[in-house]
């Protein structure tokens, strides 16, 4: 009998599946996909109308293409976006005209660099049109005339979305956001979307202390628009969030950090990470450029992260033809989920302390005060006093153990006093 998939399999197959969908910022492409997706999580899709005012941005038209190509005299397609879609420049607008090979050679896109790579090229907020292809073919083009076609539409419509909320027994949330919009993409786009939905799941199936935020959303105009909607209810109830992207090739670990670094979930991910996979890469904030930007925005300022493989920007792939699923693997993926599984189960079982008293309570008479004079004596009382002092709800026992300078277990002992007597209280 043959084995069951496992999960970096499973995962691996709904890359596959979904690799070949067009998807930009709007359109069919991220309405297929997150039908898709629903079958894997019950996603609710929301739509926000083009035009409609989302912070400093505005939702722009809806983008759909049906077929693009460039022929030759012949009418043999010489770039063919039925054989790859990043073959047309992103929100393209229609076009259907016969041009000489001089005039469209400015409305080519190729890297001499990476010369058997299609780049990934876009235009949302400025109309005009172009093809991408593989600078090698580029060069073998020949003078004379070629026919052009982009059959796309640019008109009112909307931006889509899915979201999730999987209900804990507490308000306070934990965030997972991944993006939509680049088409067959496997590394920078759907590493992101597969590890997401599958751990949306692993969150279901489980007893929760956290409530779960999940969003499915086109990269920037995407999130501007979540937050614009959603941002008084994020402020209030998120405690650490996490930007998943670029996690599934079998390359190095990285670590993004929060606008200041100082955050629950900088905290979690920097153990995590430590504990699992000690050579990870550690960047700055100023490295940024996925919707940490939005994020930790300086008036919105949630405490969010992203934790990859090779980071956004940092690989030879990125953007291009090349960042496919060869790249992406199911050990990579599988490696991906298993840290942030185990970040969940960091966050859902760590603790942290806070006192129930104003000022210093009386350890006198509850028999935990031990002086000579007025000398404490006992390094036990010690530790019993300097936890009270900073169990402020964001110190942990680790946290305290690091602060006060003493083990683990010796804070495990004073936190079981003073929870005994009623004195601090977990969060």
């Amino acid at each position: 009998m043959a084995a069951k998939p496992n999960d970096g399999e499973k995962m691996h197959a709904l890359a596959q599946r979904l690799f070949p969908i067009c998807r930009s910022i709007t359109g069919n492409g991220v309405r297929k996909t997150l039908k898709i997706l629903q079958e894997q999580v019950p996603l609710k899709i929301h739509e926000v109308k083009s035009g409609t005012k989302v912070f400093d941005w505005t939702v722009p038209p809806e983008w759909n293409i049906r077929d693009a190509y460039v022929a030759d005299k012949a009418g043999n397609r010489i770039i063919d976006f039925k054989k790859n879609n990043l073959h047309v420049v992103g929100y393209s607008k229609p076009v259907d005209i016969t041009m000489s090979l001089q005039k469209l050679d400015a409305h080519l896109h190729s890297l001499p660099d990476q010369p058997d790579a299609i780049p990934y090229v876009t235009s949302y907020y400025k109309e005009m049109w172009g093809f991408c292809l593989a600078h090698n073919e580029r060069k073998m083009l020949k003078k004379g005339s070629y026919r052009v076609v982009i059959d796309s539409t640019l008109k009112k419509g909307h931006l889509t979305y899915g979201e999730l909320i999987i209900p804990g027994k507490q308000k306070e949330e934990i965030f997972f956001s991944t993006y939509i919009c680049h088409p067959s993409m496997a590394n920078n786009e759907l590493s992101g979307i597969v590890v997401t939905a599958r751990l949306a799941k692993f969150i279901a199936s489980k007893k929760r202390r956290y409530t779960y935020r999940v969003v499915f959303i086109p990269e920037t105009i995407g999130s501007i628009t979540y937050l614009s909607k959603n941002l008084k209810t994020m402020r209030r109830n998120i405690i650490a969030g996490f930007n998943l992207t670029c996690c599934g090739d079998e390359r190095m670990y990285s670590f993004l950090p929060s606008r200041y670094g100082t955050t629950l979930a900088d905290k979690v991910a920097l153990r995590v990470l430590g504990n699992l996979h000690p050579d990870f890469r550690r960047y700055s904030f100023l490295d940024r450029g996925s919707d940490e930007r939005q994020y930790c925005s300086a008036l919105v300022d949630l405490p969010v992260v992203s934790i990859m493989r090779s980071k956004y920007g940092e690989f030879p792939e990125y953007h291009t033809s090349l960042d496919d699923l060869k790249l992406v693997t199911a050990r990579g993926l599988k490696g991906a989920l298993d840290v942030y599984k185990a970040i969940i189960e960091y966050l859902e079982f760590n603790r942290r302390y806070i006192t129930t008293v104003s000022g210093e309570p009386q350890l006198g008479k509850r028999g935990l005060y031990k002086t000579e004079g007025k000398t404490i004596s006992s390094r036990e009382t010690r530790t019993i006093v300097d936890t009270l002092m900073y169990a402020d709800g964001t110190n942990d026992i680790r946290d305290l153990s690091e602060i006060l300078k003493v083990t683990e277990r010796d804070v495990h002992t004073a936190i079981s006093v003073l929870l005994k007597e009623g004195l601090i209280r977990a969060r």
